[in-house]
């Protein structure tokens, strides 16, 4: 039995704005009534004892400590850019803005 027909579909299209064509009504009718299938599948197999989970394996933060330390010495840096205008880099100018 489809869950999802050609009058759905047109119907989610109109609510989204989307123009869509009578064959890509029908295809994307086949291809949304599958996916409905495939959760309806799973929802069978899942039951009240398997916690909901988005991801297989548990996630952990990979970042590592913010933790201060020595910093670059300006006028080191300053001497290997480009240019440099009053302690800070010269980049050109955009957007026609006054300096």
């Amino acid at each position: 039995m489809s869950t999802i027909d050609s009058a759905e579909v047109l119907r989610l299209a109109g609510l989204a704005r989307i123009d869509l064509s009578e064959d890509e009504v029908t295809r994307l009718a086949g291809e949304l009534d599958v996916i409905v299938q495939a959760v309806a599948t799973v929802s069978e197999v899942a039951g009240p004892d398997v916690p909901a989970t988005s991801h297989p394996i548990p996630l952990t933060n990979v970042f590592r400590e913010d933790v201060p330390g020595a910093t670059l010495d300006r006028d080191v840096i300053l001497s290997q850019a480009p240019e440099a205008q009053d302690d800070k880099f010269a980049v050109p100018q955009i957007l026609g803005e006054e300096a």
